[in-house]
């Protein structure tokens, strides 16, 4: 049994897989706002590129600059 269950994680994920999940979801929802909830087979090279970058932050422990 995997030591997440038995500290009471439901989804069986570390810490840091969770940070990543999370990442990974809000730069996705960012990406459907940004393009009109589609995306297009043009655009996911751009978007694989902005989820890289958020699992980087992550991996890193930096936060992405703030737009004002």
């Amino acid at each position: 049994m995997d030591d997440a269950y038995v500290v009471g994680e439901p989804d069986g994920l570390s810490p840091l897989l969770v940070a990543i999940r999370d990442a990974v979801a809000r730069e996705l929802h960012a990406q459907f706002a940004l393009r009109a909830d589609r995306l297009e087979l043009a655009d996911l090279p751009e978007v694989a590129y902005q989820v890289t970058l958020r699992v980087d932050e992550v991996l890193s422990g930096r936060r992405p600059p703030r737009v004002s």
